[in-house]
């Protein structure tokens, strides 16, 4: 990871690495927690965020896929992985975040998609998010 992102992005980028080890290694929180600090940058992480989001989008990850379900245009298993975990981060932080605009979390969502995700992946967690967004936070929305 390099320098000039924020200790938030960083925090995202550790916990959809963490989300992707959980969703694909079937690995537990305390393994993710031990191979993140493993990792060059994590003293650079904004810890509460990505401990927070981290636990957050594992505990919920249920009710997140319900509300990103309508949105998503095949099985949630025929979307990417790495694509499944931004969703996830970014639902949850629609859903459970508030005091952090939607259009933030939608771009450092779309920033994800563009470093990890495949080709045009970010066009579709855009997609996905804004269409939640506008469900999740209709009154800041009209506020635009």
């Amino acid at each position: 990871m390099s320098g000039g992102k924020s200790s938030r992005r960083r925090a995202r980028e550790f916990a959809i690495q963490g989300l992707y080890q959980w969703q694909v290694g079937g690995q537990d929180a305390a393994a993710i927690q031990v191979q993140a600090e493993g990792v060059a940058g994590f003293d650079k992480v904004d810890g509460e965020l990505y401990a927070t989001l981290l636990a957050e989008a594992r505990q919920n990850a249920e009710a997140l896929k319900l509300d990103l379900a309508p949105y998503i245009d095949r099985a949630w298993d025929e979307v990417s992985p790495i694509e499944r975990c931004i969703l996830l981060l970014g639902a949850c932080e629609l859903r459970l975040h508030p005091e952090t605009p939607y259009r933030v979390i939608i771009n450092e969502a779309i920033e994800l998609a563009k470093t990890y995700g495949g080709t045009d992946g970010h066009k579709f967690v855009n997609g996905v998010l804004d269409k939640l967004a506008a469900v999740l936070r209709p009154s800041e929305i009209q506020k635009r």
